[in-house]
């Protein structure tokens, strides 16, 4: 039944014949349908909107993003999966509003994070949980910026990241 904007598809029915067989559904068609159009969008894995982008699935409007899954809006990012209006993040998880994030996840309006969980409007944090409007956190404590760059990047050494300029 799923309906289309584009009525020359075939077996594509008008908007107002949706909407009838829509308004007669039972409990048990509803949820075929839902589980109907759940399977056609997980078999689609087109990236509408994007501009090359290499080895994205179902990310829209994107750009210059590599190995990315269901990322929204987000440039030059690096196996980011649920990502939105982020750039430049690498191996990341469901971060709205991020730039110059490593392996961090759940994050918020943030910036050059790396190891992190759970922040908002943060910058400059190592390995940080659940802060909020902090800048220059190692594992939840203050530093100052000389001090943060001095331990980031002898941890970023050892850990096999790219040392950061201070």
């Amino acid at each position: 039944m799923a309906a289309t904007k584009d009525n020359s598809k075939k077996g594509s029915i008008d908007p107002d014949q949706a909407k009838e067989i829509i308004g007669q559904l039972d409990k048990r068609r509803f949820i075929e349908e839902l589980n109907k159009l759940g399977h056609l969008f997980a078999a689609d894995p087109g990236n509408p909107g994007s501009y090359a982008c290499t080895d994205c699935l179902r990310c829209a409007n994107c750009m210059f993003c590599e190995g990315c899954e269901s990322c929204y809006a987000s440039t030059h990012c690096i196996r980011c999966e649920l990502c939105n209006n982020c750039s430049h993040c690498v191996d990341s998880k469901s971060l709205h509003g991020c730039a110059y994030c490593v392996q961090s996840e759940n994050c918020t309006n943030s910036a050059y994070l790396a190891f992190c969980r759970n922040l908002s409007d943060c910058t400059y944090c190592f390995g940080c949980v659940g802060l909020s409007k902090k800048d220059f956190y190692i594992l939840n404590v203050a530093f100052n910026r000389q001090e943060y760059f001095e331990l980031t990047n002898r941890l970023r050494k050892e850990l096999g990241l790219p040392v950061r300029a201070k």
